[in-house]
Formats: C-alpha cells, sequence, structure tokens
C-alpha cells in the first residue's frame, strides 16, 4: 500500500458559523477561525476541513452558493481567508475546502440566466423538464427532495419544471453539459492555485443523472430518486476527468461525499489507481435505525456496527481508502448518539468512542467540539431549529398530521442537524466564549461544564485523550497501514478487534483494542498473543496483564505488541 500524507493524516471539520465569532454579529468568521489556530495545533491536527465559506443567500447554511470564488459577507473577505490560509499554513496545518457542485443557489448568474429563456446559452447549465400533462400541473417524475416536498420546482418563465435533490433553491446543474464541467474545472483549478489542499467534495456520486429520470418507487408521500441519480451513468468518467484536468496537477487530498455507496463501489471511486478521489465518506453506520424515514430515537445497535465498520475494514484493505468519523455537521453529537452522554459515562463514552475510530484503517474526521465530548442540543420546541432540513422535517411529519408531535419529538431531536451546529464551547463565560452577542443558534447550556478552557486545563479531559490518540497516531505505523481483524463479533457489549503490520510472525507488530459499548460492568480475557503487551491508552487506571480484565462502563484500552 501506497503510503501518503493524507493516509496519515488526522482532519479536523470546522462548521465556520458555529466555531468562532470575532466582530460580534453573532455569527462564526473566518477571522474568528485564526484566532483559534493554536488551538487547533496544540491538538495536533494536521488538515482543517472547511465547510462552504463561499457567497450565499443561506437557505441551506452555505451549500447554495451564488458564487464560488467569493466569500460569504458574514464570513468576512478574500483578505481574511488568504490570511488564515498563511496563518494554517505557517502552523503546517492544511486546508481543504468544500465543493458544492451537484447543484447553485438559484441566486448564482447561471441560474438567474437559465431561467429566463429555453434558448438561453444558460439554459442547458440545469436540468428542464416539461411537466407530465399540457397545463404542466404534474412534475416531470414522481421524485421528492432531501428536505422535504418534491423535487421539481415549477418556473412560469417558461412554463417548465427544474431539477432539485435538495431546497428548490438549490438547483441541480447538468453535469452532461461539457461546458458546465470546464467551468467547474476552471473554478476548481483557481482556488488550487491560490494554495488550498484539497476537496471535500459534497454528494459527488449524485452529479450523474439518468437520461430518463423515470419515476421511482415510492415511499411515503413522493417516489425514490436514488437508482436514477446515485452513483449514475457517467459518474466515474466525470470524475476521472476531473482528475486529469484539475486533481492530478496539485499534490493536495480528496474525498468524496458518497451516500448509498458499497464497498465495491468505493473501489472505484478510491482505489489506489483508479484515478478519481483519495476516500470516501459512507454513510452505513450513521444510516441505521430509521422509524421515520431518517428521524428516530433509537440506539444503534453493536452488533450492526461492528458488521459495517468491520466491513469496510476488511474490503478496502490494501485496494481503496476510507474515512473515519462518528459525526459531521448533518449528524447528531457523536456521544449522544452512540455513546452515553448521561454525566456520569459522557467523560468515558467520549473517550471510548475515539479510541474505536481512531485505531482503524483510514483517515480520522473530528467534528468540532467532538474533541471536548460536545453533546446533543436540549430542544424544547420546533421555534428553536434554524436547519431547513430540520423545519420542513417537523412540518411533514407533524403538522400536516402524520404522527403526532408526542411521537415525532423525541426522534428529531435525536437526530436533527442543529445538533452539532450548536456555537463550539470555548470558555464558562456568557455564550461560551463563541461571541459577544446573541448567537444565530443558541449555545448548549451544559457550556460551563464542558469547555475548551477547562479541558485544556485538564491533562484527564476529553481534549487531552483526543490529542494523545492523535500523537500515538503519528508515532506507530501499524494504526495507519496495519490489517483488521474483529475478535467477539457476536458480543453485545464489546468491540474488539486486532491491527497487524509486517505479516503474521515474530517480528509483527500487533495492537489490540478493546472497547466497551455498555454502561455495565463486563469481563473480557486478553488473549495470551498479548502477554506483556505495553498500553499505548486507556480511559481507566487499570493495569492490564494476563487473563481476565474486569472492565468498567465504556472501558477502552489499547495494547500493541512488538
Amino acid at each position: 500500500m501506497k503510503k501518503t500524507w493524507w493516509k496519515e493524516a488526522v482532519i479536523y471539520q470546522i462548521y465556520p458559523r458555529s466555531f468562532m465569532d470575532s466582530n460580534g454579529d453573532g455569527i462564526g468568521d473566518l477571522k474568528g477561525i485564526t484566532s483559534r489556530l493554536d488551538y487547533l495545533k496544540y491538538l495536533g491536527i494536521d488538515v482543517i476541513w472547511l465547510s462552504p465559506i463561499y457567497q450565499s443567500p443561506n437557505d441551506d447554511n452555505g451549500y447554495d452558493i451564488s458564487d464560488y470564488q467569493a466569500i460569504m459577507d458574514e464570513f468576512g473577505t478574500m483578505a481574511d481567508f488568504d490570511e488564515m490560509l498563511a496563518e494554517a499554513h505557517k502552523r503546517n496545518i492544511k486546508i481543504v475546502m468544500d465543493l458544492v457542485v451537484n447543484h447553485t443557489s438559484d441566486e448564482h448568474q447561471w441560474f438567474i440566466e437559465s431561467r429566463k429563456s429555453k434558448d438561453n446559452a444558460y439554459r442547458d447549465y440545469y436540468i428542464w423538464r416539461e411537466g407530465k400533462n399540457k397545463d404542466a400541473s404534474t412534475p416531470p417524475n414522481n421524485w421528492g427532495s432531501c428536505f422535504s416536498g418534491p423535487a421539481w420546482e415549477y418556473d412560469a418563465q417558461t412554463n417548465m419544471y427544474y431539477l432539485h435533490l435538495f431546497s428548490k433553491k438549490q438547483p441541480d446543474l447538468n453535469w452532461d453539459n461539457p461546458n458546465v464541467r470546464a467551468e467547474v474545472f476552471d473554478m476548481m483549478t483557481w482556488w488550487c492555485e491560490k494554495g488550498i489542499d484539497g476537496f471535500r467534495m459534497d454528494v459527488i456520486n449524485m452529479i450523474s443523472k439518468t437520461k430518463d429520470l423515470p419515476d421511482g418507487e415510492v415511499s411515503g408521500l413522493y417516489g425514490d430518486y436514488g437508482p436514477y441519480a446515485v452513483n449514475g451513468p457517467n459518474i466515474h468518467n466525470y470524475l476521472k476527468e476531473m482528475n486529469e484536468k484539475v486533481l492530478s496537477k496539485y499534490d493536495i487530498m480528496t474525498v468524496g461525499e458518497t451516500p448509498d455507496v458499497t464497498t465495491e463501489l468505493a473501489k472505484q471511486y478510491a482505489g489506489e489507481d483508479t484515478h478519481e478521489l483519495n476516500m470516501v465518506f459512507q454513510f452505513e453506520h450513521v444510516s441505521m435505525g430509521q422509524k421515520y424515514g431518517k428521524w428516530t430515537d433509537e440506539k444503534p445497535s453493536l452488533l450492526e456496527l461492528k458488521k459495517i465498520m468491520s466491513r469496510w475494514q476488511t474490503d478496502l484493505y490494501g485496494v481503496a481508502w476510507n474515512s473515519l468519523f462518528w459525526d459531521n455537521h448533518d449528524q447528531p453529537r457523536a456521544v449522544s448518539r452512540f455513546g452515553d452522554d448521561r454525566a456520569q459515562y459522557r467523560d468515558a463514552s467520549a473517550k471510548m468512542l475515539a479510541t474505536c475510530l481512531h485505531m482503524m484503517q483510514g483517515t480520522p474526521y473530528i467534528y468540532q467540539g467532538e474533541e471536548l465530548g460536545m453533546t446533543n442540543y436540549p430542544f424544547e420546541s420546533p421555534q428553536d431549529f434554524r436547519d431547513i432540513e430540520s423545519i420542513n422535517a417537523y412540518k411533514e411529519w407533524c403538522t400536516d398530521g402524520r404522527v403526532s408531535h408526542a411521537d415525532f419529538w423525541p426522534c428529531i431531536t435525536s437526530r436533527s442537524r442543529d445538533n452539532a451546529r450548536t456555537p463550539v464551547q470555548w470558555d464558562d463565560t456568557a455564550q461560551a466564549g463563541f461571541t459577544t452577542a446573541a448567537p444565530w443558534i443558541a449555545v448548549n447550556p451544559n457550556y460551563k461544564e464542558i469547555n475548551a478552557k477547562a479541558e485544556t486545563a485538564d491533562e484527564h479531559s476529553v481534549f487531552h485523550y483526543y490529542k494523545k490518540l492523535i500523537a500515538l497516531r503519528k508515532k506507530y505505523p501499524v494504526i495507519v497501514y496495519g490489517k483488521y481483524e474483529l475478535l467477539l463479533e457476536d458480543s453485545k457489549d464489546l468491540f474488539v478487534y486486532i491491527r497487524t503490520l509486517n505479516g503474521d510472525g515474530a517480528s509483527a507488530e500487533k495492537l489490540l483494542v478493546v472497547c466497551s459499548f455498555t454502561d455495565q460492568e463486563t469481563e473480557f480475557t486478553v488473549p495470551d498473543a498479548f502477554d506483556g503487551a505495553v498500553c499505548l491508552i486507556s480511559n481507566t487506571e487499570h493495569a492490564y496483564g494476563k487473563g481476565k480484565v474486569r472492565l468498567k462502563p465504556y472501558e477502552a484500552f489499547v495494547l500493541y505488541q512488538n
């Protein structure tokens, strides 16, 4: 397996709106990020992935872009970006940009032109279709959008519909048009020349659609677009072209957000020699358990989690590269979802989850605040939401009467994307030190107990545990490149695996990773092969020797044998 810097890196995702406000308007910004670079350097991360900072009307918090080569006014100026990039590079921290090119904003100049007339030069930059009947009262097909409602918006100007797989203010680009691809590649080159270090590509496996756009299988109110718009017919051709025209010319990192991807598809997208992307985000492990669509308050099954995570570890070994993550800007807080955010268990379970993930093969991603053990927000009413997906889902499921508030509320509050978007908790002062104003979204009230100032000062904190995990990854190649083997496959409480580097003989380096996913005490027997092994990290004060170990709730440890 080829050794590369992005396989060995640890990446930290910043959601700029919620990271740090420098000018007192309640919204995080670029100068705020610059002011906290020393904190990230101290943590030890190598790369920052920035969620979108481009000019945007903010219908979907910046994922609706009106100008790819300008900075959102609320975030600052291009000069502020250049300063942030330079300061990050001074600290040997790389910057990866969010590339959102499945769709633009309906306020992008391309779309403003496109909707003017059927013969406009930009008409074919987007996907326009006639309605199903003469009076255009029925959309071209039955697809539903990701953000509730139909995936088609009627436009009276030309008596046609345009496709939007997300918000109606996010029209899908027509990647079958070579002019669209050329424009996107030119824009990407412009950012690469500016000195950025890579791209995270938003829903990149949705850019190719089938020509005929047929009705989808109905589930709920609408048809499923998946078979016709995800992993589409020309997706690999377009990514190879992107690689040839742009990516291959720079020493950058690329990661594709690829919903509904399998390990076999991942080998094409992120294969060692397929010349598409470096790695993918897959979502099997964060898609477990669904009650009302994606909305559920059920805890994930550990047996199912192990099955999914292990398949990705073994199927991609030696042939493709994976991303490792528990949460991001679209997912609830990891410790609330996979761990236990009750006061007596939050610290231990946050450290256990970090151990489980960071000892696997793949590039680990830390979402802002995860390193502090930040938790889900205690939402009290729908008025607390800022996220378009959550607002629309509550309306579709509750206001329109499909489900009672009592049944739906625990599910939407468990899964809302706004859980991840509350401001980073910097200290115990007003608004958690994020801003001096009223923040754009409320601060989690537990900021007085959970904050960066307290945790950086406490060497036993979740923060320092993450710092140690990152340092271990840089010291032991087995963590990055070792082969994976699952133990205790049928245990409902323990996630145990071995990593091995340089063969199976006496010279092999081995790791034993033991993680308890329960609030009960459990027993584990250390394999004879790890007799006399060194404990690299543990979230308890245990000494690990031979034989049986009585594990505390959410205990985790890693043994190293050379």
